[in-house]
């Protein structure tokens, strides 16, 4: 499909030099867009990466918490456990914070209270057993909160990727080629119009010459 010239372009040397300065300046703005879009996959991956690791750890904690739990409901008995279940009143509170990265905006969740007021209750006259798996139901929430976080940041990035794939995209295949068109479309008239002058000049001083 050819590359049409940029509508409305005056072809003078004054446009030339404009345009030429245009395809310099968009050449450079593509080649920055590249490198973004380049660290941006980088960083992208490394997420994803994060993600494996945390889902793995994730499923770890809860094998181990589960795993404590049933020796725990053996040991101390699952009447006493549910007593300690429903004296605890489950809150957790979370603040929403940001940050920039390459220019994205990145979510980051930080605990600012967690179990409320049961948070310190005593496990005094409970088995080891409790106290790991409520340690490890501990980890497993906070793996939880962290993988939220990234694979929130995942799914901005993945976004932002995508724009900068269609910009980098345009500036190659439809910016910069309609303004080297438009640059041969220009050069081609002046060459045109040199020849035309010179023919001109030709047959001037040949019929000055003549007389």
């Amino acid at each position: 499909m050819p590359i049409s010239v940029i509508a409305g372009v005056k072809a003078t040397r004054m446009e030339l030099l404009a345009l030429k300065k245009k395809k310099q300046l968009a050449q450079k703005g593509y080649e920055l867009l590249k490198e973004k879009r380049d660290a941006l996959i980088m960083e992208f991956f490394r997420l994803i990466e994060d993600v494996k690791e945390l889902r793995d750890k994730l499923q770890e904690d809860l094998a181990q918490a589960f795993q404590n739990l049933k020796y725990a409901k053996m040991i101390d008995g699952p009447l006493k456990l549910y007593s300690l279940a429903s004296s605890i009143k489950p809150t957790l509170n979370l603040e929403v914070e940001t940050h920039n990265v390459m220019g994205v905006k990145m979510p980051k969740l930080n605990i600012i209270s967690q179990n409320g007021e049961g948070a310190q209750h005593s496990l005094i006259g409970f088995s080891s057993k409790t106290d790991d798996a409520k340690r490890y139901f501990k980890n497993a929430l906070d793996t939880i909160i962290k993988l939220a976080e990234i694979e929130g940041s995942v799914k901005r990035l993945a976004e932002e990727i995508e724009k900068s794939k269609r910009r980098v995209n345009a500036l190659k295949f439809i910016v910069i080629p309609r303004i080297e068109a438009t640059i041969n479309y220009i050069e081609l008239h002046l060459e045109e119009a040199e020849r035309e002058d010179f023919t001109r000049l030709k047959f001037i001083k040949r019929k000055l010459s003549e007389k």
